[in-house]
């Protein structure tokens, strides 16, 4: 009989992190990436040690209330942890782990794809070109908003927002940033602190937001918060999805208040507002802000490190509960 720990894994991980995963222990894989229910959760994990859920799978109070007691740790494959109950996790005693820091240049690169693809209407374009719509050049025609040297607003200056803030500097943006302190003038890259969200609101013409889904930050981009951007302004969201109002972005995308938006989250996602489907200038992506091979292998090797401190009786680096 082994005696690795057993650990159940929710999805199908990239190849090199499921190789360490049966090295170093004694992995229940999803062969075939099925989602798994709330059931299928609990049955997966009897008798394992461990359980490494993504972003995708809802661990709520219920399924830990479930769990056998075998199940000592929580290790996820994402920075994000909301969807684990993590009050219910530590009445358990269940340590709980995620993936910080490994994903922050790539997250950023998608802000910035996005920022630049909704400033400069990408997806109406690809779509003339795609359809054999596209007509003779014209003086008038396509014409979007010139980024360099416009202001940029960033919503949560951690680290994927001082990523973006670096970035930025290459297209002369001036950055402003809203975030709950000051960050060392070293970490600003230049940027404007604003402890007031309404007084950065009203500079920016680009607004990213990096903050995380807490209950403070709710639906923060509603209908009154769109209303202090400047008319015109572009809404970059690569952060979570439920920290927007979709009813009032898609209301304001759609009378001109703002002239775009990129969007790489969605809240309830994949199965988003269908209103977002008909705006021609909303530039929509599906959840690709971590999606490059070397994130996502890195994303597993800090899941697995996690692990490995916890079985070795040490304290995990990246533990959240």
């Amino acid at each position: 009989m082994s005696s690795k720990p057993v650990v159940f894994v929710t999805r199908t991980l990239p190849d090199a992190v499921e190789d360490r995963l049966r090295a170093n222990y004694e992995p229940r894989l999803n062969s075939d990436d099925h989602l798994p229910d709330a059931n299928q959760l609990v049955e997966g994990c009897r008798g394992a040690a461990a359980l490494l859920p993504c972003p995708t799978d809802k661990v709520t109070a219920d399924v830990i209330a479930r769990l056998d007691d075998s199940v000592k740790v929580i290790a996820t494959f994402s920075v994000g942890y909301e969807h684990i109950d993590i009050n219910a996790a530590q009445e358990r005693g269940i340590v709980v782990t995620n993936t910080p820091d490994v994903l922050t240049d790539a997250t950023a690169d998608i802000a910035m794809l996005l920022l630049l693809g909704a400033a400069r209407r990408a997806y109406e374009g690809e779509c003339m070109v795609r359809k054999a719509t596209w007509g003779a050049w014209a003086p008038t025609a396509m014409r979007g908003v010139h980024v360099t040297g416009n202001r940029l607003g960033i919503l949560g200056m951690g680290r994927i927002g001082q990523a973006l803030a670096r970035r930025a500097a290459g297209f002369e943006m001036e950055v402003h940033y809203h975030n709950r302190s000051k960050l060392d003038p070293v970490l600003e890259h230049g940027a404007i602190f604003h402890a007031d969200l309404d007084s950065m609101l009203a500079v920016s013409d680009v607004l990213s937001i990096h903050c995380p889904s807490t209950p403070d930050t709710l639906k923060i981009l509603n209908a009154e918060t769109i209303a202090k951007l400047p008319d015109g302004a572009i809404v970059v969201n690569t952060a979570r999805g439920n920290v927007v109002d979709d009813e009032a972005l898609i209301s304001a995308l759609t009378s001109g208040k703002l002239f775009a938006a990129g969007l790489d989250v969605y809240d309830g996602e994949p199965n988003i507002h269908p209103g977002y489907r008909d705006l021609t200038n909303a530039f929509l992506l599906p959840h690709l802000g971590s999606a490059t091979m070397a994130t996502r292998d890195a994303m597993g090797f800090r899941a697995l490190d996690n692990l490995d401190a916890f079985f070795a009786g040490q304290e995990p680096s990246d533990r959240v509960a």
